[in-house]
């Protein structure tokens, strides 16, 4: 049986923020940017707090059965639930999708590469 690797997005929305709170999100901002968005086992944050209120976690994660993205996408929403109460951020509309990498469609230039190694 062959390991699967998972990605989880949960997005949501900050909710309630003190205006300290505000100010720290807007100071931590640049570590934040989706330009540094990765999926990571620990998860990656994304917002733009200046923009609007919303963020987005990435997570990654690993599976043998195609059942445990399951439980790998409960975990990533505890992981994100966790992190913004331990903050004392609120938050609203969390909600989660994930991605069974292992049934992801072969770009072009993967299904070239996967015929000339079967040649």
């Amino acid at each position: 049986m062959s390991t699967r690797t998972f990605r989880i997005t949960v997005r949501g929305a900050f909710d309630d923020l003190t205006e300290a709170q505000r100010a720290a999100l807007l100071a931590d901002a640049a570590q934040h940017d989706v330009l540094r968005a990765a999926f990571t086992p620990e998860g990656s944050l994304t917002y733009d707090i200046a923009a609007r209120p919303a963020f987005v976690f990435r997570f990654s994660a690993t599976g043998e059965e195609e059942e445990d993205i399951l439980e790998a996408t409960e975990r990533a929403e505890e992981t994100a639930k966790s992190w913004l109460a331990e903050r004392g951020y609120g938050f609203k509309n969390l909600r989660s999708s994930a991605e069974d990498l292992s049934q992801a469609p072969l770009s072009k230039r993967q299904r070239r590469a996967a015929r000339s190694l079967g040649s």
